[in-house]
């Protein structure tokens, strides 16, 4: 320290009496005779050795006049410095050397080094705010660990205020708050692996587009399997010897995977007010009698540090691991107890109503010998949807004990007799006394007190999509609705009278079950939404709300100029097939022979409607049995509780819209592409259907029709809770890590063309993208009509027209901009067909 102090000393005075020249020589004197200070003082006369130090500790400098960029969707980029610090120096000793014993008389030899250590404070701009997020910094194209950094960010907004280390090393308040720029703030920014130097930043900005990341309101989080996806704190595997990896930190934005999703999530939906946590249990036969549900684990032999699995009484070594699919986990295990309690406290600390869902995931390999209850072969279909369990032999084969007593004992198996009772809480920790079995009562009991223990939630569904149970009659009613409505009045015990309970039925399950071609009609679940502890009905809505082909000609092609047009998928929420008409078979699909949905003499075609939400909401239901109509109703109310949107989506593949219901997953039986699909990849689609439902149900939004979602006289709610129109999903597993890292996790394969929201609510629909251009500008909107075309990312790094900004957009999508009116409009280009060759190719 006394080096630089008399170094500066002695500049100042020779500068004072000798100019330049004296100055020079003034700072050698004074830094000799500083040094001189330096080992006398802190090496006590031992030789001191100095390591490597900076010349100078002048600030980096920044680009004069530089442009400020501007970001639509998720782009990567560079930056301008627009405040630094000079850097800060930190001086250590280190004591080093070596001695001999006494007994041979070595010389004994010691030393010191003194080393230096290099920190920047700097301000780096961005581009033009306000924009979403800033996900992951890259310094000399290494990507940072954020998690270990000092790191403040700005959006970019009007708001925003100064940042508080610019405010201290100025000395003042009077700093500007750069308003209307984003930028971040690196606070003793190491310097020591970029050889002392301020690095090369680049940066991965977020600005997403208005539209559906505005008009969220509800989400569903998964992966329900998942053992420590959830969890607050970093968990590692240990290998032994040394070797570890990080299971639940795979990104280096955040201290975990939740925390770096959960924290995008937000950024990205500012006005999300819910959040359905999905936590899966594994069922293990399609015969209702044998199908046990439990916890299983991801590997018994893991070994992990940081946290232990463990839930409803099991660990790693009592519990049972899920099967496995080319020599890996087919799926990931079932969170442990305390990281879902986590969750859920961590969900409301960021001001969401959490809903807590016990979720059904069937681990039921392939080439098992299980007979098949739907055929009665050996080998049940490969991970099967759980709305499959049924009574065995399934209704409509030969010797079915649907209809007779025989059902009830079958569902009286799988339900199990476990009673609130024998529940309790010591702690976080769930303690049970009941009997051992792995029944549904247990799964849905234990998940209420993991919601107690959180501190409560708002919702909590008794399950879903159960609709081969739900449907299947006993000899009197249905007797796994009677085992649903059983259930409530334990539930409401443990989860206290506040909480919304449900149960989210398969969008062909809510209603009428129809057989007998229409001579047999009956509502299985009425019991269940008429019952007082149900606060709301939810159904998980994956009709069909397009019927698009590739050729030219179809039937709706007069509707729309493509599949993913928003007002056309609005509309066919009420219309198209499964509202107006059916297609009796594949054949009358493949040649649209669409058949009317009518109810002959009894004038309700509503009955027959799967989309058909106000039909269902505000009639009597009367059941009909060998073609005749009962004379007194349901217990169904009309009008009497809301309905819940406890799913909607689509995959996000060419089409998706017309089968939003199909998922991709090789392994599975239920593994396929939407009617007429090519199978390419489709993103907008799959936005335009989870819009399209907002637009249509919230009053908040233009283009809202009162007539869509009425008021209902009973309750003074809408029929359609908007609040509560919940997309499937949102992954845990922060993007891009997943899906990349294939190594961790299997099914990142799926994401390409499934239904995940990750690392595609931030990308561009073309219109949006030219409207927000025109705006920057400025510029009155231009008509754009709803063009296909998504981008991801696009940046205007420099000084332009508007109309040099948008004419790329132009060419590569073969759009058309005219003038009509005074205003731009923009469209597609008119249909031509080209022949290309391998030469141009």
């Amino acid at each position: 320290m006394a080096t630089i102090a008399l170094q500066i000393a002695g500049s100042t005075l020779g500068s004072t009496f000798g100019g330049a020249l004296g100055g020079a020589l003034g700072s050698a004197l004074g830094g000799s005779f500083g040094a001189m200070v330096d080992r006398a003082w802190m090496g006590g006369g031992q030789k001191l050795k100095v390591g490597p130090r900076l010349n100078t500790l002048s600030g980096v400098s920044a680009s004069e006049g530089a442009s400020i960029p501007r970001v639509y969707g998720r782009v990567r980029l560079g930056g301008q410095v627009i405040w630094a610090t000079e850097f800060e120096e930190e001086q250590t000793i280190q004591r080093s050397g070596k001695s001999g014993g006494k007994s041979t008389g070595a010389a004994k030899a010691s030393g010191k080094t003194l080393t230096y250590t290099y920190y920047a404070n700097v301000a780096i701009g961005l581009c033009e705010g306000p924009i979403n997020l800033v996900r992951r910094i890259w310094a000399d194209g290494k990507e940072l660990d954020l998690a270990a950094l000092t790191l403040r960010y700005y959006p970019g907004d009007e708001v925003q205020t100064p940042d508080p280390l610019i405010v201290a090393k100025q000395e003042t308040g009077a700093v500007p708050a750069f308003r209307g720029l984003a930028y971040v703030v690196l606070e003793r920014f190491p310097l020591a692996d970029y050889g002392n130097r301020l690095p090369q930043f680049s940066f991965e900005v977020v600005r997403a587009a208005p539209g559906l990341p505005d008009k969220l309101r509800a989400i569903n989080i998964i992966p329900g399997s998942t053992e420590f996806g959830y969890a607050p704190g970093e968990v590692r595997e240990d290998f032994g010897f040394g070797a570890s990896r990080a299971l639940n930190r795979t990104q280096w934005t955040h201290a975990t995977d939740w925390d770096a999703s959960i924290s995008d999530l937000m950024a990205l939906a500012p006005n999300l007010e819910r959040a359905t946590l999905i936590s899966a249990w594994f069922g293990d036969d399609l015969r209702v009698g044998q199908c046990s549900l439990r916890p299983k684990v991801e590997k018994a032999s893991k070994v992990t540090t940081g946290a232990q699995w463990s839930a409803a009484g099991l660990t790693r070594a009592s519990a049972l691991a899920v099967s496995t699919t080319d020599d890996r986990p087919s799926y990931g295990g079932s969170p442990s107890d305390a990281s879902l309690i986590a969750a859920i406290r961590d969900l409301k600390a960021r001001g969401l109503k959490v809903a807590l869902h016990p979720f059904v995931l069937m681990d039921i390999p392939g080439g098992n010998a299980l007979p098949d209850p739907y055929t009665g072969a050996n080998g049940q279909p490969a991970f099967p949807w759980r709305g499959r369990i049924t009574c065995d032999p399934a209704p409509g084969r030969a010797g079915s004990p649907e209809g007779t007593a025989a059902t009830q004992a079958q569902i009286n198996a799988f339900v199990g007799t476990v009673t609130a009772a024998q529940f309790s809480l010591n702690g976080d920790v769930v303690a049970y006394s009941g009997p051992a079995e792995w029944s549904f009562r247990r799964m849905v009991l234990h998940h209420a007190m993991l919601a107690k223990a959180a501190g409560g939630v708002d919702s909590f569904f008794l399950s879903s999509e159960l609709v081969g149970l739900t449907h299947c009659a006993g000899a009197s009613g249905f007797p796994f609705v009677s085992a649903l409505t059983g259930l409530l009045v334990e539930l409401r015990g443990i989860l206290g009278p506040h909480c919304l309970i449900t149960y989210a039925a398969d969008w062909t399950e809510y209603g009428a079950r129809v057989r007998s071609g229409g001579q047999d009609l009956r509502f299985p679940l009425d019991p269940l939404w008429a019952h007082p502890e149900v606060g709301a009905i939810a159904i998980d809505a994956y009709p069909p709300l397009s019927d698009w082909r590739a050729e030219r000609g179809h039937l709706d092609a007069a509707s729309a100029a493509h599949s993913a047009d928003m007002d056309y998928l609005e509309a066919r929420i009420a219309s198209g097939e499964a509202y107006d008409f059916y297609y009796a078979d594949d054949a009358g699909r493949k040649s649209q022979d669409r058949l009317p949905i009518t109810d002959g003499a009894f004038g309700k075609p509503w009955v027959y409607r799967a989309k058909d939400w106000g039909g269902f909401w505000s009639n009597a239901h009367y059941e009909r049995v060998n073609g005749i109509e009962n004379n007194t109703p349901t217990a169904f109310v009309p009008q009497s509780k809301p309905i819940v949107l406890a799913e909607i989506g689509c995959p996000a593949v060419a089409r998706g819209a017309n089968q939003p219901n199909v998922f991709p997953d090789s392994k599975s039986v239920e593994n396929a592409l939407p009617h007429f699909s090519s199978g390419a990849r489709d993103d907008l689609v799959q936005r335009r259907l989870i819009e399209a439902y907002l637009t249509r149900f919230d009053p908040a939004f233009p283009g809202f029709v009162e007539a869509h979602n009425p008021i209902s006289p009973l309750y003074g709610g809408r029929m359609l809770d908007a609040s509560f129109i919940a997309p499937w999903a949102w992954d845990a597993r922060p993007y891009p890590a997943f899906p990349r890292q294939r190594s961790l996790w299997n099914d990142g394969e799926n994401w390409l063309r499934g239904h995940w929201l990750n690392g595609r609510i931030e990308a561009v629909p073309l219109r949006e993208l030219i409207t927000m251009i025109a705006d920057d500008f400025g510029l009155e909107a231009p008509l754009v009509a709803d063009i296909e075309g998504l981008v991801n990312g696009y940046l205007i790094d420099r000084p332009m027209s508007a109309r040099a900004a948008i004419e790329p957009l132009v060419e590569v999508f073969s759009l058309t901009a005219t003038m009509r009116a005074g205003r731009v409009v923009v469209l597609p280009a008119a249909g031509s067909a080209r022949s290309v060759d391998v030469d141009d190719l």
